[in-house]
């Protein structure tokens, strides 16, 4: 058994071909099957590699790791040998027309009521005019002629799925200059290299009929039984990732890029957690790679789209930041920051970019919110017991200032947390307060001294 992710290097990795990622990683793992990192750069316009670079090291972050790599890009000979012999078979025929041109029979046979198909017009040219035409100066891409038949296949999410061929528009395969467009490029690779399975989104259910009938093309070319080809394959197509509000999750793709949610201090752990279990029947649970691998279930996700939600996302990022040791963040964490900062502050954090504030609280300046309060907070400094301090600091003061001024409840707690700390709500004074230290408290109850 075989699996393979192939991202193009045309942009960042995002939430949504992260998900296909992950999917066929931990399908791979629980079957003790390999996986393969295949880069489908056959765009040479758009592929950078420093797209590739990026992709790679999302992946890394996610814990996927691959038994083998390449790129599209060195396979040309392959897939030379692959065209030359559609060709020769009579699967692959030239083609002159122009984009102009197509969309043109496009909106005529809208307005005919008819489906927006091509109409194989160039299989009618004679030798004399594929002659003519180049001697014009123009040169043919190749369309691949289907079957007009019914491909079916049972998949792995969908179920029982089949895709009319004479309802699809002959694919191009071949472009002018001669390069492979990824629908063969991909039919080449996956047969040469040992694919068993293939995960990927619904959008593709179409694109999987005509690389399947390609598949028996191929077969009959080579000789090979075309049924036992094409079955060889597996395939399970996802429902693609909608917005909270059932919108196109695409349009905030650039937001979701996986660099930039690691970015604003989204766990890896956190991410792979919830997208191996959204859209399923099992709640998103913050576990181990290993462990979402051996509960893993194709079977149990929904054919239906999934909806993407950043508050259930932040949610799982605090429940894994809330058990997460010192050693795991330490390198990510604000020079200076301590162990028992860590402690004190990581139960309170949706994500980890939020513990800069937390630090600048014990261990920087800040400026606290204006306050009618300037007698209470005199005679709480006044009453600011002598270090050293530790947790039960806070409650003897608190109990000091309680007797000295009669307050109590949120009358005695909200303007202290505001004075010593800028913010409404936030970790356990009793936490900080040894952290902050004594002179600190002192310049932010009385600003002015005591």
């Amino acid at each position: 058994m075989k699996l393979r992710f192939a991202p193009s290097p045309t942009g960042m990795l995002h939430v949504g071909n992260a998900r296909l990622a992950l999917a066929n990683a931990l399908f791979a793992r629980r079957h003790n099957a390999s996986f393969q990192l295949r880069i489908d750069d056959t765009d040479t316009e758009r592929s950078r590699e420093s797209h590739a670079e990026g992709i790679r090291a999302d992946l890394s972050w996610m814990g996927i790791h691959w038994d083998e790599t390449f790129r599209q890009s060195e396979r040309g000979a392959a897939y030379a040998e692959v065209i030359g012999a559609l060709k020769e078979a009579g699967r692959l025929y030239p083609c002159f027309e122009s984009e102009q041109e197509l969309s043109m029979k496009r909106e005529q046979r809208i307005r005919q009521h008819k489906p927006p198909v091509y109409d194989r017009a160039m299989l009618k040219m004679t030798p004399q005019q594929r002659a003519q035409a180049e001697a014009n100066g123009k040169v043919p891409y190749w369309r691949f002629r289907l079957s007009d038949t019914t491909v079916r296949w049972t998949d792995l999410v969908m179920g029982e799925c089949g895709v009319k061929l004479t309802a699809v528009s002959d694919p191009v395969l071949v472009r002018a200059d001669g390069t492979v467009l990824y629908t063969l490029a991909s039919v080449t690779d996956d047969l040469e290299t040992g694919v068993t399975h293939i995960i990927r989104g619904e959008d593709h259910l179409t694109n999987t009929g005509v690389q399947l009938d390609i598949v028996r093309a191929l077969a009959e070319v080579t000789g090979q039984a075309a049924g036992a080809a094409s079955g060889r394959f597996r395939f399970a197509h996802m429902p693609l990732l909608l917005d909270e509000a059932g919108g196109k999750l695409s349009k905030r793709f650039d937001s979701l890029a996986l660099k930039t949610l690691r970015q604003d201090g989204v766990e890896a752990k956190a991410l792979t957690s919830y997208l191996a279990r959204i859209g399923s029947a099992d709640d998103p649970e913050p576990l181990s790679f290993d462990d979402l691998a051996a509960s893993f279930d194709l079977s149990r996700i929904s054919k239906s789209a999934a909806r993407f939600a950043m508050p259930q996302l932040l949610s799982l990022n605090h429940r894994v930041l809330a058990s997460e040791p010192f050693e795991a963040v330490r390198e990510r964490l604000p020079e200076g920051a301590t162990e028992a900062f860590w402690l004190a502050v990581r139960g309170n954090l949706e994500l980890l970019s939020e513990v800069r504030l937390w630090h600048e609280v014990v261990a920087g300046e800040i400026v606290p919110p204006v306050q009618d309060e300037d007698e209470f907070l005199r005679k709480a400094a006044e009453l600011l017991p002598d270090e050293p301090w530790d947790q039960e600091t806070w409650s003897v003061w608190t109990k000091a200032v309680k007797e000295a001024t009669g307050r109590s409840g949120k009358a005695l707690f909200r303007p202290l947390r505001l004075a010593l700390t800028g913010e409404e709500h936030g970790p356990e004074l009793r936490d900080l307060l040894p952290l902050i230290g004594r002179a600190r408290c002192l310049r932010r109850l009385v600003p002015g001294g005591v």
